[in-house]
């Protein structure tokens, strides 16, 4: 009988479906590159995902933001994301909080029974955290590493943090993690130099917030705003998507069909 996933299942085998439909994922980060993560999950029959992310849609989210709408603006972004992903596979199950995560608020955020885990937040302290409490307790974790600034999502690569180059991300996150004594983590990474942001004092955020009323991190709070265009995050995230979902089905002994 024919279903919502009868055609990947003619790529992967009805194993490999039954297989990801009792896997946990946990998305940290549900922005730009988060939101189209979770969509390739929901759309391969990922059963349980734990959304994390305290931002409220904002206008300035549009141009790249799979939840961003003209009605979701000031809407919790993990709920709208949440209701997507319901509606997509009513059978998920989908557990949402609307947190940032920092070191501080991992004890109510970061769980052991994660199958997988996908960072995608855009903060260096919580990417470092994530990796160390997901390599202390073997759990699989791929990292985003950056996607603002970029043009060419074509220069998107999969590799362990240590074999990338270019990204300023990356950099960091390289010597960050050397220092923890953490040797390995898969990142989706970009080879393409960032480009400098156009100045515009009239489309300037900081100066001209938009940010919806009950935002906990505004504009004006972070260092820099990143120039970010449609087509380039979401291809990082669906990317991300992919590399969780034939893991997933490898690590259970299936394998997909080529």
């Amino acid at each position: 009988m024919l279903h919502r996933y009868s055609r990947m299942e003619l790529l992967v085998g009805p194993a490999a479906l039954a297989c990801l439909a009792t896997k946990k994922v946990a998305v940290f980060g549900v922005g730009g590159v988060g939101s189209f993560a979770v969509e390739g999950l929901a759309r391969c029959g990922v059963g349980k995902l734990v959304l994390v992310d305290d931002d409220c849609v904002c206008l300035t989210n549009i141009n790249r933001q799979l939840h961003a709408t003209m009605k979701t603006i000031g809407k919790p972004k993990v709920n709208v994301m949440r209701d997507r992903v319901l509606d997509i596979n009513p059978d998920a199950e989908v557990v949402v909080h609307q947190k940032f995560y920092l070191p501080e608020t991992a004890a109510e955020l970061f769980a052991d029974d994660y199958d997988y885990i996908i960072d995608a937040v855009d903060t260096v302290t919580a990417k470092i955290d994530l990796a160390v409490r997901a390599t202390e307790r073997s759990i699989p974790i791929i990292s985003s590493m950056g996607a603002g600034n970029k043009l060419d999502p074509t220069k998107f690569e999969v590799a362990d943090i240590f074999s990338t180059s270019v990204c300023p991300l990356a950099k960091v996150m390289r010597y960050e993690l050397k220092r923890r004594g953490i040797k390995t983590l898969k990142v989706v990474y970009s080879r393409e130099k960032p480009l400098a942001p156009k100045d515009n004092e009239e489309a300037n955020c900081v100066t001209g917030c938009v940010c919806p009323p009950g935002t906990t991190r505004t504009c004006a709070t972070r260092r820099q705003i990143p120039g970010s265009i449609a087509f380039v995050p979401s291809v990082a995230g669906l990317i991300l998507a992919g590399e969780v979902v034939k893991d997933l089905i490898h690590r259970e002994g299936s394998e997909i069909t080529t």
